[in-house]
């Protein structure tokens, strides 16, 4: 069946339809839901944008920046939470989503999972860090106390402060403890008083309450503001069940304010008990000093330096008279010792004298000249023994003392071969023969060979 052109609605026309279906729903506009959140996202303008999810299904969530500037504790991933809100259609996407007011952790306080978040991340910074506490004053001047006006804990505080110790001026800072406005104001009170410098210690806290109504205690501005103290601050916050981020940052924390008053002043009459204390000690060590001045004094005066004073004075004459001895004596080796050096460095400087050594030099030159002549004498003499003893030698070997004896040389080729068988020479051959003292040139007429047994 076709409809007419102009009942047939657009897309926009159908998304507001549903949208009113939706916006016309009172369950839908006021509602709550649990679930997972995924995909979350936090935009730059601050709005958040997430998906809630259970096993079975999903819907798409956004929290404007407006409601979600008021949430205690941070959006994570996976974090199971219980939302409220309505649900409408976003026309664009023509898909529903739930646009959420509140939101709150599922199974845990959205307080005590922010106070969780900011102790995590303070901590990170450092301001719990043990070695940043500073000292109390032992003997305050002037106790600033910043709590509210009303109240027991201030009463508490003040009766146990004029009670344990009266010389302490007591400066009380009416702040708010509780409510939106309370943590500027306790962090300003905080500030003036360190800006003035107007005590020696502050005591910081109020009386017991809901974690809601010791919130301001947890705040981060208060938390710095303990933190970047100059002076020392008690932290008496609530009971002493009652934890708070202040009690981490602060240098002391009390369990009750009247135990935070005992912290910051002394017992007076623990004081003078102390005092009576030390006073009995003191005079019995003046005593003792007396008594034993007194014992001292008497030793003195039986003494004999009283007794017989001229003593001491011999007794100080015989030790001069000793030491004048003994100077004497070690004068005298004194004057022995440097006559025998001297005396020996005399001699050393007689042996290292230049004439004196030159002396010894010319000495031990005319010796090594005189060595030097008898041993080129002797070597002489001996070169002279050997030449004799050659030439005798040369003399018998030599060819011309065997030639006085009756012996001659031929030699053939003008004198150039030795003749030393008739084999090298021929008839008519002319030779030349060597005698004593002189040559002999001669023909070869005949040749005669000489038999192994001497025969021609």
């Amino acid at each position: 069946m076709v409809r007419s052109r102009e009942i047939i609605p657009t897309v926009s026309q159908l998304t507001a339809k549903i949208k009113g279906m939706f916006e016309s729903d009172a369950e839908l506009q006021d509602c709550f839901v649990r679930g997972e959140i995924s995909n979350f996202t936090h935009h730059s303008k601050g709005h958040m944008y997430f998906t809630l999810k259970d096993p079975q299904s999903r819907i798409k969530s956004v929290m404007f920046a407006g409601n979600n500037r008021y949430l205690k504790f941070i959006p994570k991933e996976g974090m199971k939470v219980i939302a409220h809100g309505y649900v409408s259609v976003f026309d664009r996407d023509g898909a529903y989503q739930l646009y959420v007011d509140e939101l709150q952790p599922d199974g845990l306080g959205s307080l005590y999972l922010a106070y969780q978040q900011l102790k995590d991340f303070l901590e990170q910074e450092g301001l719990f860090d043990p070695q940043r506490k500073k000292a109390i004053p032992k003997y305050p001047r002037v106790v600033g106390v910043i709590t509210s006006p009303t109240g027991a804990a201030v009463r508490d505080i003040i009766t146990t402060i004029r009670r344990r110790y009266p010389a302490a001026h007591i400066l009380l800072y009416p702040v708010l403890v509780q409510g939106p406005s309370a943590a500027a104001s306790i962090a300003a009170a905080i500030a003036e008083m360190n800006d003035v410098n107007g005590a020696d210690v502050l005591i910081v806290g109020r009386g017991g309450g809901s974690l809601e109504e010791l919130w301001a205690f947890n705040e981060e501005a208060v938390v710095r503001a303990i933190f970047e103290s100059t002076i020392p601050i008690i932290s008496a916050v609530g009971h002493e069940t009652d934890t708070t981020l202040s009690d981490f940052a602060a240098d002391v924390r009390a369990a009750t304010p009247t135990a935070a008053a005992e912290l910051a002043v002394p017992n007076l009459y623990d004081l003078k008990h102390r005092v009576e204390l030390l006073t009995a000690r003191l005079h019995r060590a003046i005593e003792g000093r007396l008594r034993d001045g007194k014992l001292r004094m008497k030793r003195i005066e039986s003494s004999i330096a009283f007794t017989r004073p001229t003593h001491q004075l011999h007794l100080r004459q015989q030790l001069v008279d000793s030491a004048e001895d003994r100077m004497q004596l070690a004068l005298t080796k004194l004057v022995s010792s440097r006559s025998r050096r001297f005396s020996q460095l005399e001699g050393r400087l007689l042996r290292t004298s230049p004439v004196e050594r030159a002396k010894r030099m010319e000495q031990s030159l005319q010796y090594l000249g005189n060595r030097l002549q008898r041993a080129a004498a002797d070597l002489v003499e001996r070169d002279q023994s050997k030449l004799d003893r050659m030439l005798d030698k040369l003399e018998a070997l030599s060819p011309l003392a065997v030639m006085k004896r009756g012996y001659s040389l031929a030699y053939a080729g003008d004198k150039e071969r030795l003749i030393k068988s008739i084999e090298e020479v021929q008839l008519g051959e002319r030779v030349q023969v060597r005698v004593a003292d002189g040559w002999i040139d001669c023909s070869v007429f005949g040749l005669e060979e000489e038999k192994q047994d001497g025969r021609s």
